[in-house]
């Protein structure tokens, strides 16, 4: 076991581990006070070698690192992988492929919606893990001996629950219903945040498109300001504030310095120049472009019994088949397909409409019901005489 802190013993590694099938991988990293992932440390574990690379060595150059993790021959094993992934997106403009998931495979084998990696492992291998240096500074340095053993256990048990899960998927013929799954992993696209689009992660409750239009221009320029500054968006402006900002749409930086969070010089220097540039952005854009999203309140009233149906439904089909519900519709696929029975949902494709799909439509249109078990002490499914 050991801490790589040279580029000669990083390239050895990884042209050992370069001739095996697969790599157990895991990152260490902060993001409290970046916008993009530091990244601390780089675990890897293959047949023999199990090592920690400490990316914040000095002259370490990561090459034979990044060519790992796109070699076409090597499977990247990873424990809920969306976040390593986009580290290693930002630093190479690539997505490492192909790629395991064991988080979202153990959703397909019944471990439940996003299974811990600590509970999956003692599962599927009966080790408890050390969890004391969760939440440590990997960006500290030097790094004691207790911080690079935990880290280095986080792909040293990865190892036998990838082969655990391979073999259970391989059983059951289910491993064709990760590919979806990791189409969306090894998507560049995925890692990919619009400026534009941004404003749609905000919790608002107005639909108004003029403000809407305001929202989205407001988040534009946040995004693209903590992009260009590193630095979290929050630090940039707050998610409460830029809500009230598109409320209010200020004009003028008087009006600007009415909200909560600022005043009247704060209104008349830089950021706030910047914020009233979005809002004019906004106002002047053609109306036929501002955002338009349904008010919940004004969706037809019988939709949300027969959402209410298949919520059920959908808990009744996952545990028959022991899979995750939340990877096989989610809340909004429900209400989709309430809505209309041709909606573009992944729950109405591929193994999701074998699963639940073709049942969804069923019980929609009344040709399934549900009835209690008393011996198994369960819902079924029972067909609707006709």
């Amino acid at each position: 076991m050991t801490l790589v802190t040279d580029t000669d013993t990083l390239a050895a590694v990884c042209q050992r581990i370069a001739a095996e099938p697969y790599v157990a991988i895991d990152t260490e990293f902060l993001r409290d006070k970046t916008y993009y992932s530091r990244l601390c440390l780089v675990q890897l574990a293959g047949r023999e070698d199990v090592v920690a690379v400490d990316t914040l060595a000095p002259d370490l150059d990561l090459t034979p690192l990044y060519e790992l993790l796109a070699s076409p021959s090597v499977l990247k094993v990873f424990h809920a992988a969306r976040q390593d992934v986009e580290i290693f997106v930002h630093a190479t403009n690539s997505v490492p492929a192909p790629i395991f998931d064991t988080q979202i495979a153990a959703m397909v084998c019944g471990f439940g919606d996003a299974v811990s990696y600590d509970r999956l492992v003692r599962a599927l291998t009966g080790v408890s893990l050390d969890k004391t240096s969760r939440f440590t500074d990997w960006s500290h340095r030097p790094l004691t001996d207790q911080q690079i053993d935990y880290a280095l256990a986080d792909v040293i048990h990865l190892r036998p629950a990838y082969e655990r899960l391979a073999k259970r998927l391989g059983k059951t013929g289910r491993s064709a219903w990760l590919d979806e799954e990791m189409a969306v992993l090894t998507d560049i696209t995925t890692y990919r945040t619009a400026p534009e689009d941004a404003w749609r992660r905000l919790k608002t409750r107005s639909t108004k498109p003029k403000f809407l239009a305001v929202l989205r221009e407001l988040a534009a320029w946040r995004e693209i300001e903590a992009q260009t500054r590193d630095t979290p968006r929050n630090r940039v402006l707050r998610d409460d504030a830029l809500v009230d900002i598109a409320a209010q749409a200020p004009t003028t930086s008087d009006e600007l310095s009415r909200s909560r969070s600022f005043n009247r010089d704060s209104a008349s220097g830089k950021t706030g120049r910047a914020i009233l540039d979005a809002v004019k952005r906004a106002l002047e854009s053609p109306r036929e472009t501002w955002p338009k999203v349904q008010d919940q309140r004004e969706k037809p009233q019988g939709r949300q019994p027969v959402a209410e149906l298949l919520r059920v439904l959908l808990k009744v089909q996952c545990d028959a088949h022991d899979v995750a519900p939340k990877l096989v519709a989610s809340a909004d696929d429900l209400d989709a397909i309430a809505a209309a029975d041709d909606a573009d949902v992944s729950a109405l494709k591929g193994w999701r409409r074998e699963v639940f799909g073709d049942s969804a439509l069923a019980v929609k249109h009344g040709r399934l019901a549900f009835a209690f078990d008393p011996d198994e002490d369960r819902l079924t499914l029972i067909d609707v005489p006709r």
